[in-house]
């Protein structure tokens, strides 16, 4: 059993079946969620996790510009 991060319900995952990276969903509230740690069993919104991704992209490229910025 692991606590959905979304609404804090259980959800009944054999934690021999998942994998890091492996996504699940919350049958109380259907969030999609991602495994980001098995041992111990840790899961994270993909929504959220998706979010953090762009947003680490997106300060990457500004980060390439003004150095980028520095060479003109």
């Amino acid at each position: 059993m692991v606590t959905c991060p979304v609404c804090e319900g259980a959800i009944d995952v054999d934690e021999e079946d998942v994998d890091e990276g492996d996504t699940l969903s919350c049958d109380e509230c259907g969030a999609d969620l991602k495994v980001v740690s098995t041992d111990p069993l840790e899961l994270e919104s993909a929504e959220d996790l998706e979010e953090e991704e762009e947003e680490e992209d997106f300060m990457e490229d500004e980060e390439e510009e003004e150095s980028d910025e520095d060479w003109h």
